[in-house]
């Protein structure tokens, strides 16, 4: 296991959900962080504890940008590559999707690889597998992505390979299944369905199901995301490696809308199903078995108490509840008009 704590990390994408938290864990850890984001999807004020700390920088611009990806290269140790646009994104914007997912993540490697960083961690995504063929499924499970952003992720994961054998760029690669709690993604097409049903239910509005509710996912609480991927970076033998991050157990949305409303506590908060997304996957439940062989990393936030965290960060929202709604959408994705 190696330290780095003292070095100079970058986090692509460190102002948004699971960026910032990972800034949090970093810090804590006496690590040196400069956030890079163009703050499409992040929030400058997720990072504004921050902001008076000499172990914290931020850098404003984009992985598709030569310039700026060799500006926020520049005397770095470390590479969390965080930044993407999201899911639903990707079902009307296909190409910039794909550029600033796949095509970013080759500009960030190449220039990591110039700048001879120690270690380059590719942050994937569940979405490369599609949906499951048996479970829990392990990183050997087939990989048949159902959307743009899948596919392209999943060209990033084979970008970072590639430079691993052919550059000998020490690179870790972690596909996080579906992560949770405070900061989350409520709004537009970057909403995911805990935040956005928290902030229905707390407006009394009903919670959008879409589908039939039997999908089901593996939810981690984003602390124990954030400590997973430091734990990937800090050991040794995570190099060239590709690894699952998931709490090992699934659950139905129609049965976490149903937990949901009760635990809001808003009674006339109904649960309705709407009609399909499209490429959405119907089952997901990760099998973590060897990210804990090689770690000791478990997740140590219950799913019920990461739910009341994160209900309690939406409910004392300093935007307040009634101005959250008005940025939530309902369906988070436009179809494609031809």
């Amino acid at each position: 296991m190696t330290h780095y704590n003292g070095k100079t990390v970058l986090v692509t994408g460190g102002a948004g959900f699971i960026g910032s938290h990972l800034v949090d864990a970093l810090i804590k850890k006496k690590y040196n962080v400069r956030v890079f984001d163009n703050l499409v999807n992040g929030k400058i004020e997720n990072l504004n504890r921050h902001k008076d700390n000499t172990q914290f920088q931020f850098i404003s611009g984009n992985v598709t940008d030569p310039f700026d990806v060799a500006n926020a290269m520049e005397g770095i140790d470390i590479v969390f590559h965080l930044a993407c646009l999201g899911v639903r994104h990707s079902i009307t914007h296909p190409f910039e999707n794909h550029r600033v997912n796949a095509e970013g993540s080759l500009l960030m490697l190449d220039a990591a690889y110039r700048s001879k960083v120690k270690r380059f961690l590719y942050c994937s995504s569940s979405e490369v597998y599609g949906t499951a063929e048996y479970v829990p499924m392990p990183e050997s499970h087939p990989t048949c992505p159902c959307t743009v952003y899948g596919a392209g992720k999943l060209a990033g994961e084979a970008y970072a390979r590639a430079y691993h054998k052919t550059y000998g760029l020490p690179v870790v690669i972690i596909r996080p299944f579906n992560t949770f709690g405070p900061r989350s993604h409520y709004e537009g097409d970057a909403g995911e369905m805990i935040p956005k049903s928290i902030v229905r239910a707390l407006n009394h509005q009903p919670i959008i199901i879409f589908g039939n509710g039997s999908q089901t996912r593996d939810f981690t609480y984003v602390e124990d995301t954030a400590r997973g991927l430091v734990a990937a970076v800090e050991c040794d033998k995570m190099i060239g490696q590709t690894l699952n991050i998931g709490s090992n157990f699934e659950i139905s949305i129609k049965d976490l809308a149903n937990k949901l409303s009760v635990m809001v506590g808003i009674t006339d908060s109904k649960v309705v199903l709407t009609p399909q997304r499209p490429g959405d996957v119907l089952r997901l439940f990760a099998d973590t078995s060897r990210f804990f062989k090689l770690t000791g990393w478990r997740p140590q936030v219950k799913f019920e108490d990461g739910l009341v965290k994160t209900i309690e960060f939406f409910r004392n929202h300093p935007l307040g509840i009634g101005e959250l709604m008005s940025s939530e959408t309902g369906r988070n994705w436009r179809k494609i008009i031809r």
